[in-house]
């Protein structure tokens, strides 16, 4: 994490158990809705017609990160609480597609579950599961290690340090979500309830389970300023999506930081939700790719910015000026070709394919203009000339 966020994040007062405080809130509304544990959010009413009026009344989030779920997809829902937005999604990918949702809360989780085979009935399939585990260790499924230690209980130090091995086992041999298995994560206002020092593994842990060209849409509430050290030590505060908001710009930076590419902000609230102390907070929804770690190979590529900036900047330094060739390597074209930037970009693959026995190593680091013969190919001297009539009825051809 950068100096600039260790210093404006301050860490929750060393007394405050924020993991405490989050459970015991949110296990009450498992049981009662709290209108004010969050922001109202707004569902397609197509998914929740199948939904339980139970499910719907105690759902709190501050977004629709579902809205980006695409059929057939395989999708991770962080903090899923009662399961509204893994049921929405699951219509969304359909019988092809899988939805898994981690919370730490049994509440929660005995809500979620409760309904989930009469759901899948009345959808049509079933698709849909629900671990018990730590949104920032998603290696590490938390029943199966309750399991070991309802035959193993911890009365000495030796029995600690032997469950402590066992976590690290479960995590290498059988870990909760696999490495690289995921299409799409979501979460709804659940970030900002993870303590401060733990959010890098947060991230980290987003980044390993995704698939190369996956992406996260996260749903967080967000603040314009620094939450000061006062505000930061209230558990009401924590548990109803304050104290822990991360500042705008940080959480984006978050995604950076792990390693993720074309970070965009997809939905704003304009008015804040809450304003405390003249600090305005409000939601946001975040949309971020993996899968820039392959080597950099010259294709003989290039892209074209369409504008209207004069230029632009990508989160790996390249910048690309307005109606330029800028040369590219193969796994950058791969990326630019694709969402969220093909639509401002021409892509130019050459004349002839390189092979990758062939493709020489790119310097990503320079910004190089790509002469039209490297990718016409420097022999190319053909002459084709339009035939005469060619040009339709308003002289254009």
């Amino acid at each position: 994490m950068s100096d600039a966020m260790e210093t404006r994040q301050s860490i929750a007062d060393p007394s405050l158990d924020v993991e405490r405080a989050v459970r015991e809130r949110y296990s009450k509304a498992s049981k009662k809705s709290e209108a004010r544990l969050c922001c109202p959010v707004e569902y397609d009413a197509r998914y929740l017609d199948v939904l339980p009026a139970e499910l719907i009344e105690r759902d709190y989030g501050c977004g629709d990160p579902s809205r980006y779920v695409q059929e057939g997809e395989c999708v991770l829902d962080l903090g899923s609480g009662g399961g509204k937005v893994c049921y929405i999604a699951a219509q969304i990918v359909g019988p092809q597609g899988h939805v898994v949702g981690v919370d730490m809360n049994d509440d929660m989780l005995a809500l979620a579950r409760r309904y989930q085979h009469e759901i899948g009935d009345r959808i049509g399939f079933h698709n849909v599961a629900f671990r018990k585990g730590r949104i920032q260790d998603l290696a590490l499924d938390m029943e199966k290690f309750e399991a070991y230690l309802a035959e193993n209980p911890v009365r000495t130090a030796d029995g600690w340090l032997r469950a402590q091995a066992e976590t690290e086992r479960l995590r290498l041999e059988e870990p909760m979500i696999d490495a690289e298995s995921i299409d799409v994560i979501v979460s709804n206002c659940v970030l900002n309830l993870v303590r401060t020092e733990a959010r890098h593994e947060l991230f980290q842990g987003m980044h390993r389970v995704l698939r190369c060209a996956g992406r996260a849409v996260i749903s967080d509430i967000v603040s314009d300023e620094p939450v000061p050290q006062e505000l930061r030590k209230d558990p009401q505060l924590w548990s109803g999506c304050i104290s822990g908001a991360f500042v705008e710009e940080e959480l984006i930076d978050a995604f950076r930081l792990a390693g993720f590419y074309g970070l965009e902000i997809v939905a704003r609230q304009d008015q804040p939700w809450a304003t405390i102390e003249g600090i305005e907070f409000r939601s946001i929804t975040v949309r971020a790719f993996k899968g820039k770690e392959a080597p950099c190979l010259d294709h003989h590529q290039a892209v074209i910015y369409r504008g209207p900036w004069k230029n632009v900047q990508d989160d790996d330094g390249h910048t690309l000026r307005r109606g330029v060739r800028t040369a590219v390597c193969e796994k950058t074209f791969g990326i630019y070709t694709q969402t969220p930037y093909a639509d401002q970009i021409i892509p130019i693959s050459p004349c002839q394919q390189v092979s990758s026995q062939d493709a020489r190593p790119f310097d990503c680091h320079r910004a190089e203009v790509r002469h039209p013969q490297e990718t016409k190919g420097k022999e190319f001297r053909a002459t084709n000339l339009p035939e005469s009539g060619a040009c339709d009825a308003d002289g254009c051809c």
